[in-house]
């Protein structure tokens, strides 16, 4: 063990992904673990919010709204952040079930997932605290870098292809 750390070896090298001993069917299970963990937590954090709601109307705060939002520029940061880790988690559930059975029941449940995150976060913040063009923003970054990718590849997919699939090919008859 002493040896380890003295030669710099990183004891998660046996963790690491490798293609040959890796089943892709296995990381997707792996993947769809992590992203659903995170994908709860996250929900669960934006409709419980850190610190409760106010229980009553007094002290010029409103029953109901979230005690944190009080401090808006850190509940900014907050809600913003567990916004994109959602969205995020969102997207590599839907895609990686892609193709599977009951597929548009898990697009119908995310969709409602978002849309009850949505309504809950806007009942427990107050509207002078957050903007949510950038909660808004926030979500769909994901989605706009995905839609990135995707263009890219498409518009440098014959770039990569090796010489002979792009050129004609010859043949010789003896």
């Amino acid at each position: 063990m002493i040896n380890r750390l003295s030669t710099g070896k990183s004891s998660y090298k046996c963790f690491r992904y490798e293609e040959g001993r890796d089943k892709p069917g296995d990381v997707r299970n792996v993947m769809l673990v992590v992203a659903s963990l995170i994908a709860s937590v996250t929900f669960q954090a934006g409709v419980n919010p850190p610190g409760g709601v106010w229980q009553d109307n007094s002290s010029g705060h409103v029953a109901g709204r979230a005690i944190y939002a009080y401090q808006s520029e850190v509940y900014y940061v907050f809600l913003i952040a567990n916004t994109l880790a959602l969205s995020a988690s969102i997207l590599v559930i839907i895609s990686l079930t892609y193709r599977f059975p009951f597929h548009l029941e898990i697009v119908i449940a995310t969709i409602s997932m978002i849309v009850t995150y949505s309504s809950a976060i806007f009942a427990v913040t107050p509207d002078e605290s957050v903007r949510f063009r950038y909660v808004i923003a926030a979500a769909s970054v994901p989605y706009i870098l995905q839609i990135f990718i995707q263009l890219f590849n498409i518009l440098f997919e014959n770039n990569e292809k090796p010489e002979s699939e792009n050129s004609e090919k010859v043949v010789l008859n003896y």
